[in-house]
């Protein structure tokens, strides 16, 4: 049975007398002594996110917490560092690409994480997604940002263009660009044509009239929502087959020849 020496004892009252000297320092309003307490070799990883939770925080604190080797290393002060507002970018930027893919991306939807940051988390996810297995794209696919979502759908497997497509976050303005860049995979300009949010949407189907892909079926319908001036503007820089852009104006002029042509309502005569 061991007994506790008298030298033990003061070794632990010590550490818990410097524990609660720190306590007290990251509740300071005094930035030199958040400083010094960023810097203490005895913070804890609690205290670290303790202090971290100041918006307050000076940047050199942040700093400081960044080169402390008792706890950068950490996980979730590395999160916690990289997202605060006031870290500075040589700091938050390298530590991107420390972080855990999923971390990324919670990071990036972070509210209080400043924007340039949140574009920088993105770009760092994009980066790893030829890497990352099946289940981390589809995981990503319905719940990262829309830059994600719409990154992924560069991608040829069906599950992961149903789930991008269903991101909540996911914006017209992202899937239009998605679908007139040049080699947007056939799955993608299928599932968009057939789905029944998107392809109710008029800035999607002209964007899906631009594609080289669209089905003759599908051309055909998206073109009778739209004015003949219209059809003409957009199909003058589509990327559809000579012979389907042919067909709709046939198709188009066949339409205008069978209408009616409006008569000017005749006026009445004055009694």
């Amino acid at each position: 049975m061991s007994t506790m020496t008298s030298g033990d004892s003061n070794s632990d009252a010590t550490a818990e007398s410097i524990e609660t000297r720190l306590e007290d320092a990251i509740h300071s309003p005094s930035e030199e002594v958040l400083l010094h307490a960023a810097g203490d070799s005895a913070l804890t990883e609690d205290l670290a996110l303790s202090l971290l939770k100041r918006a307050d925080l000076p940047a050199p604190a942040l700093e400081a917490i960044a080169r402390n080797s008792s706890v950068a290393k950490q996980r979730k002060v590395r999160l916690a560092l990289a997202g605060h507002p006031k870290t500075p970018r040589h700091v938050s930027l390298p530590i991107l690409r420390l972080l855990y893919t999923f971390d990324l991306m919670r990071l990036a939807l972070t509210p209080i994480v400043p924007a340039d940051v949140k574009r920088a988390a993105d770009e760092a996810l994009i980066s790893r997604i030829e890497s990352i297995s099946l289940g981390e794209k589809l995981s990503l696919a319905r719940r990262a940002s829309d830059r994600i979502a719409a990154a992924l759908l560069r991608d040829k497997e069906p599950s992961l263009i149903r789930a991008a497509l269903e991101n909540s976050r996911l914006t017209e303005a992202s899937l239009v660009k998605t679908l007139t860049r040049s080699g947007t995979p056939p799955p993608v300009i299928e599932a968009v044509s057939h789905h029944p949010k998107w392809l109710l949407m008029r800035e999607v189907r002209i964007a899906l009239l631009r594609t080289e892909q669209l089905p003759l079926a599908r051309a055909l319908e998206f073109a009778q929502s739209l004015s003949p001036g219209s059809l003409r503007e957009i199909l003058r820089n589509s990327r559809l087959p000579a012979s389907t852009k042919s067909y709709l104006l046939k198709n188009l002029a066949n339409k205008s020849a069978a209408s009616p042509a409006k008569r000017p309502a005749a006026r009445r005569s004055r009694s």
